[in-house]
């Protein structure tokens, strides 16, 4: 994710969240409590943003709560999520799943509140009528081996009738897979329309079916046909998002989900194992799904491994954001004889993610390897040792702190800074004016480093960062003593 750019502006986020805690929907799934099923006990989702992905190991839970957010919807089969096989599932018995949703067909003011539970070998719920659009895995199948496919095999096969792909699908479709489609038609392979397949035609003109298409590509054209088609207010479930698609053609497609939340108030929530799928998103949108617990928060997903204890590690390290990790990363690095490949520093958008992580790991019996947690110096009323909660050098950000420092002692190191950020040394006089002038002018030292790549050449902002963090642990080894000094008895040596 880092240095991704989404072509979702940040005030439409922002409008989209706004709109969910003002309940601004005719319905909407606000959140849901898993009070017994599989894994979860008494964990509670909430859906503060219309588009929310899902993530998690393998058999983490994260397909049980797609399953249980449709699982109140009348259009959604309970089997479809959570089918039961006679006795063989008999540990099925009292799960149950509590909701709160806006129906403004049920109740105009205020919020209904539903349960859906399984009692006596089957499920009881009262249904709430809604359109649900579901996409699973079986997407993503080849037209070859689609067995309800064999009777358009064949020289000799017509369709039943053939109907073009709209211009805004083929707008939308297009702009996922950055391709023009153009000429394509959805096929109805048997008289009743229950089965389709697609055609295409290549920049040359000649038409080819979806027995030739990439398993990706015939995804995008069934989700985005069938989105385009769908009602105001309908829920789209998705799972593994990625399946089949190239990095970038991920981050668009759920770019564009942002933007059907947006034109016809749907609501959409899928899972994934990709980082590519949640650069878009803010954090509010993102819950983690492992060993029955639940997490809402920008992870990825190397740390949600580190969580689940997929990984060969001997510390474990969670910080507030992306500077943190690189600061605390870089102070490993300058204390020397520090193990470093088994440390595993992660950012975890935000200080409470980080709290809750640290504190889960720790309490976890089957964790292998220690972790603790480093929080900016604003933090200060949430670090408590014997928790493993420390705190960042400075009184505020660390961003902040570093930049003072560097600046404190601009004329002595300007030629290391120059060098650290990769420019020629005829260029330490320039380099200090501008750090001086981004000191007078920035209003947020999030964005600092950025501006000051933005004055010299266009630096990458992470350059200029890994240059001030190298500066000042060069110039600062006490403050890189004290910081890895607080949890020294963990950190792995050579």
């Amino acid at each position: 994710m880092a240095g991704y750019k989404s072509e979702i502006r940040h005030s439409d986020i922002t409008a989209l969240e706004d709109k969910v805690t003002r309940g601004s929907y005719h319905k909407y799934l606000k959140r849901l409590t898993l009070k017994k099923v599989r894994g979860f006990r008494d964990r509670e989702v909430s859906f503060d943003f219309p588009v929310t992905a899902l993530i998690g190991p393998n058999g983490g839970g994260k397909t049980t709560i797609l399953g249980a957010a449709g699982l109140i919807y009348a259009d959604v089969p309970p089997r479809r999520f959570f089918a039961k096989s006679g006795k063989y599932d008999s540990s099925m018995k009292d799960w149950s799943v509590e909701y709160e949703l806006i129906d403004r067909d049920l109740n105009r003011r205020i919020s209904v509140a539903r349960v859906a539970s399984f009692k006596q070998a089957k499920w009881n719920r009262t249904a709430v009528d809604r359109q649900v659009l579901i996409f699973g895995v079986e997407r993503t199948v080849p037209a070859t081996e689609r067995r309800d496919l064999t009777q358009a095999v064949g020289s000799s096969f017509v369709a039943a009738s053939e109907v073009a792909l709209t211009s805004a699908v083929a707008t939308h479709v297009a702009a996922i897979l950055g391709k023009p489609i153009e000429g394509y038609n959805r096929l109805t392979v048997d008289k009743a329309g229950r089965i389709t397949i697609f055609a295409g035609q290549t920049p040359g003109g000649d038409e080819y079916s979806e027995f030739h298409f990439g398993a990706g590509e015939a995804s995008i054209i069934r989700i985005v046909s069938a989105v385009e088609e769908a009602s105001d207010g309908t829920m789209i479930l998705i799972e593994e998002i990625e399946n089949g698609l190239h990095p970038v053609a991920t981050r668009r497609v759920v770019e564009y989900l942002i933007d059907v939340a947006a034109r016809k108030s749907c609501q959409v929530i899928f899972t994934t194992h990709s980082n590519d799928a949640l650069a878009p998103l803010p954090a509010r949108a993102i819950w983690a799904a492992y060993s029955g617990e639940v997490l809402q928060g920008k992870l990825d997903i190397a740390a949600l491994r580190t969580i689940a204890g997929q990984i060969d590690a001997k510390l474990a390290i969670f910080v507030e954001d992306s500077f943190a990790e690189l600061m605390v990363t870089s102070s490993l690095r300058a204390i020397g004889n520090v193990e470093i490949d088994a440390v595993k520093v992660h950012a975890m958008g935000g200080a409470g993610p980080a709290i809750r992580v640290n504190e889960q790991h720790n309490i976890d019996p089957t964790s292998t390897f220690p972790s603790v947690c480093l929080l900016d110096g604003d933090q200060a009323e949430s670090a408590e040792a014997k928790e493993r909660v420390f705190l960042l050098p400075g009184a505020t950000l660390p961003e902040s702190h570093v930049f003072s420092r560097v600046l404190d002692r601009i004329d002595i190191v300007a030629a290391k800074l120059t060098a650290a950020m990769q420019l020629p040394l005829n260029r330490q006089e320039t380099v200090k004016e501008v750090v001086r002038r981004r000191d007078l002018i920035n209003r947020d030292r999030h964005v600092i480093w950025e501006q000051i790549g933005e004055d010299l050449d266009f630096t990458a902002g992470f350059i200029v960062a890994s240059a001030f963090l190298a500066v000042w642990a060069q110039e600062y080894p006490e403050e890189v003593e004290t910081l890895v000094g607080q949890f020294g008895d963990l950190v792995p040596r050579r």
